[in-house]
């Protein structure tokens, strides 16, 4: 008998042979598409939406032609909305939620009496925190997210109604509540994980989201106006990026087949914690923290390139030759929430000592795509995406990494709201696509002839 699990599971790979694996060969015999990808790397189209619009590239008759990446929120550019929040020196972030959600812009009274409605709704309920949160830490505050999400069902009076006016207060809830059950997550890991004093904050109803979040985490309740702008860019540039991507397609899922509100969120915040999803900044750090460590001179863009090289052939990074953060499914040229994260970034990389460093992050989104043309023979071009530059951000925001994720869903809940709400109230059919089996036919067998 086997003495642990490693064991029982060696044993059974060599007492039966047959791989689990499916060769590749075998999709484009049985034509699948594999990833919902067509084989031009486009996505199968699934589905329509008012939501979000994802613009990287035209087709014309079968040729992809590059374009300047744009996001369009409701048919309103994402350029449009920073640019004339930034103008006018306000933040940002709720009047976006209210426009995802409502699908309009709000005028001054309509921000006001929704930005009231979310502040009346921040509050955890009585004994959550002690009861879901510190008697059950998490190493990963994405699962303590999702934990939190499914028990909120426990404490709503109709958590199975799927009329708008439910699915709206429901939504709003979670949009109102996810910085405080993130501060939280993180206060309860730094205390039971880290060996750190348990300090937790009650929010603040005169804050925005970004200002909340900075007063929450940190012990001393301060922040500058300039990091409040740039964690509300943030959360303006994540709040929503189509129905197309991973964590929205998984809310659609879910919501398709009829469940509640807090299930079918729950399954995005498993999505986005992936590594090719929105633990990709994580990723994207700890290469960065490689070639830093590795290049001798930041400024020699030779030895820089040489390095990337290295990644690419897999002699270098965590050996999958992939460079992270360059590249994208859809944006070609540009990915508008990287420019407009760029645009910032600037100013507070010279207020923060991190000018040298930030240099380097442009070089090697200068010289990355060079690099994959020449290793891996790459004829399209590639672009800096928004994680190449957000987990650069947190860190000079003071942020530590384990909140880089948890703020993306922070920002992502509002559009992951927006597709739940069209999915339940125009989807009318379950998702279900088909998989052919290839399994061979075979005989069953008495257990004692086995």
């Amino acid at each position: 008998m086997p003495k642990n699990f490693d064991d029982f599971v060696r044993i059974i790979r060599e007492t039966h042979k047959e791989r689990n694996e499916i060769p590749r060969s075998f999709f484009s015999e049985s034509n699948v598409k594999r990833g919902l990808r067509n084989a031009d790397g486009t996505g199968v189209l699934a589905g329509l939406t008012t939501i979000g619009e994802v613009h990287g590239y035209i087709l014309d008759e079968g040729v992809k032609t590059p374009v300047e990446g744009s996001l369009r929120y409701r048919g309103i550019d994402l350029y449009d909305i920073v640019r004339n929040c930034q103008a006018e020196d306000r933040l940002g972030f709720e009047e976006t939620t209210f426009l995802i959600l409502f699908g309009f812009l709000p005028n001054r009274k309509q921000l006001a009496v929704f930005v009231s409605f979310l502040e009346g709704m921040r509050a955890l309920p009585d004994n959550f925190t002690e009861d879901m949160i510190l008697k059950a830490p998490s190493k990963n505050i994405m699962n303590k997210i999702a934990r939190s999400v499914l028990a909120l069902y426990s404490y709503d009076d109709n958590p199975d109604d799927l009329a708008l006016p439910n699915l709206l207060k429901q939504c709003m809830g979670l949009i109102a509540k996810f910085p405080s059950i993130i501060a939280y997550a993180y206060a309860a890991k730094q205390h039971y994980y880290d060996n750190k004093s348990l300090v937790l904050h009650h929010p603040n109803p005169d804050l925005s989201t970004a200002e909340n979040f900075f007063y929450m985490i940190r012990s001393d309740h301060e922040y500058s106006r300039l990091e409040a702008q740039i964690l509300d860019l943030a959360l303006i540039i994540h709040a929503e990026h189509g129905g197309g991507n991973n964590s929205a397609f998984a809310t659609r899922v879910l919501s398709s087949s009829g469940t509640d509100t807090y299930s079918a969120i729950a399954a995005a915040i498993g999505s986005l914690k992936g590594p090719k999803h929105g633990g990709a900044n994580e990723k994207m750090m700890a290469q960065m923290n490689e070639i830093k460590a590795n290049v001798k001179d930041w400024s020699d863009e030779d030895e820089v390139y040489g390095y990337l090289v290295k990644i690419l052939n897999k002699e270098a990074g965590d050996g999958t030759g992939l460079i992270y953060g360059v590249g994208h499914a859809v944006y070609t040229l540009s990915d508008p929430r990287a420019v407009l994260l760029k645009e910032k970034m600037s100013e507070l990389a010279e207020l923060k000592g991190f000018s040298d460093e930030f240099r380097l992050y442009n070089t090697v989104a200068r010289l990355a795509p060079k690099a994959f043309s020449q290793v891996k023979g790459f004829d399209r071009p590639l672009c800096a995406n928004v994680d190449f530059y957000s987990g650069f951000v947190y860190k000079m925001l003071d942020i530590p990494s384990e909140l880089y994720t948890p703020i993306f869903a922070m920002a992502r809940i509002v559009g992951w709201s927006a597709h739940r709400i069209e999915e339940v109230l125009t989807g009318q059919k379950i998702i279900r696509p088909a998989y052919k089996s290839i399994a061979k036919r075979k005989e069953y067998v008495p257990i004692d002839l086995r």
